[in-house]
């Protein structure tokens, strides 16, 4: 069976951070590449970070870019989402995914949810102002 566990969501002031987790069970990270999303109450849904660590190829959206930080860790097979300098806006449910993409799709499609496999139950931020 095919687990995405989020963990580390929680609420944090504006101008803090908060690490997020994706331990993922059943696949592996060598075949799959994470992404993360989030959707947040009456906005649509948003891929904001991806990652291969096959090539350490990373992705991300310009709504979190230079404030957010993906990184993979095989042997443990999880994935991290770093995020620094939050803000209200940040606030959201985040939810890790799983695709089989291959790298040079990858990069067209890695913010694409109908493109991914499996998908985690999600954890919250919010961020007060």
């Amino acid at each position: 069976e095919v687990q995405l566990v989020e963990s580390g969501g929680g609420l944090v002031q504006a101008g803090g951070s908060l690490r997020l987790s994706c331990v993922v069970s059943g696949i592996t990270l060598r075949d799959y590449a994470i992404g993360w999303f989030r959707q947040a109450p009456g906005k649509e849904g948003e891929g904001i970070s991806g990652i291969d660590t096959n090539d350490v190829s990373t992705y991300y959206a310009e709504s979190v870019k230079g404030r957010y930080t993906i990184s993979g860790e095989s042997a443990k097979n999880t994935v991290y989402l770093d995020m620094d300098s939050l803000k209200p806006d940040d606030t959201a449910v985040y939810y890790c995914a799983a695709t089989m993409l291959l790298p040079y799709r990858l990069k067209l499609w890695v913010f694409t949810p109908n493109e991914y496999d499996y998908w985690g139950q999600g954890t919250q931020v919010t961020v007060s102002s």
